[in-house]
């Protein structure tokens, strides 16, 4: 039996200085795709470059027609005979050479629509960047299905196009990468098709290295996004409850982690949890505020044209 064709493609935008890194952990791994594909919100630097030495088909666009869904889909359409797609972001470092390869492996099961792999901190990671990768992608692997919604909530459907491999007829299926999303495509798709009678698979033993040290700001314009992302998808809590309860969840286990280790960042907890609450829920009212506003609360603001 043929093997199914595998893609990789990788959205960028001025990679910088730690691209070279990155294409050198690509080349290390044993599974090797049969294409590959950058696709560039024009950059300025020498990512395009360094993109085509390692062998990448590269696509450019336009920064302000990047989106994360309809970009990604847009990559899918130009790879018409390759079944396994696998999405990386620019900032992810594969962690081993069987990363892509154990990542992949979890779509053998016919019933996985898509696979994603465990984040770990950045040696440079913050403790508050780092409990967040800790927090949720945990050591041990899972394989979810809608059975699991009473149990997991919309954990069930978290995802990450960090490091992910999709099974592009279960995703066409699905009805694709959607267009409107400001952030979340990943659990948009993931949601349709644990609802679909698809399994999700984390694979804890596909790693890649991938974190953010978010500023004050950076993290009150990322949780705003996020209540955009669920205002305007009313369905995910009418399907897989709220989110709020995982929210409290989430910062229960960070004051216990970090209050263990550092003490001293407590006071820094309490501030950035208070903005991201009122961020998020700005962001689930954002039908009354002005596109002016919404353009500067948002970490995407060429979202909002």
């Amino acid at each position: 039996m043929q093997q199914a064709q595998k893609a990789l493609v990788v959205p960028t935008l001025n990679a910088g200085a730690a691209w070279r890194s990155w294409l050198a952990a690509l080349k290390r791994q044993t599974l090797k795709p049969d294409v590959m594909i950058v696709i560039d919100s024009s950059s300025d630097d020498d990512t395009v470059e360094f993109a085509r030495e390692y062998g990448f088909q590269v696509e450019i666009i336009a920064r302000k027609e990047f989106n994360h869904g309809t970009t990604r889909q847009y990559t899918i359409e130009l790879i018409p005979n390759v079944e396994i797609v696998v999405f990386l972001t620019q900032d992810a470092i594969l962690a081993d050479a069987r990363a892509l390869e154990n990542l992949v492996r979890a779509l053998d099961d016919p019933s996985v629509g898509v696979s994603y792999g465990r984040q770990l901190p950045h040696k440079d990671a913050t403790p508050i960047a780092a409990h967040a990768r800790l927090y949720n992608y945990p050591s041990n692997s899972r394989l979810k299905s809608a059975k699991d919604i009473p149990e997991l909530g919309l954990k069930t459907a978290f995802c990450s196009n960090s490091m992910a491999a999709y099974r592009k007829s279960a995703l066409l299926r699905c009805g694709g990468f959607p267009s409107e999303t400001i952030v979340n495509e990943d659990m948009y798709v993931a949601a349709k098709m644990l609802l679909g009678g698809w399994k999700v698979a984390y694979c804890a033993d596909a790693q890649v290295y991938h974190s953010h040290n978010y500023t004050y700001v950076e993290e009150f314009s990322r949780y705003f996004d996020q209540g955009v992302f669920h205002a305007r998808q009313p369905w995910l809590k009418k399907e897989f409850g709220s989110v709020e309860g995982e929210g409290f969840m989430f910062v229960f286990s960070e004051f216990r982690y970090i209050g263990a280790r550092h003490i001293h960042l407590i006071p820094n907890i309490i501030i950035r949890t208070a903005l991201n609450y009122l961020g998020y829920k700005l962001g689930k009212l954002e039908k009354h505020l002005s596109l002016a506003l919404k353009r500067r609360l948002s970490m995407h603001s060429h979202y909002w044209g």
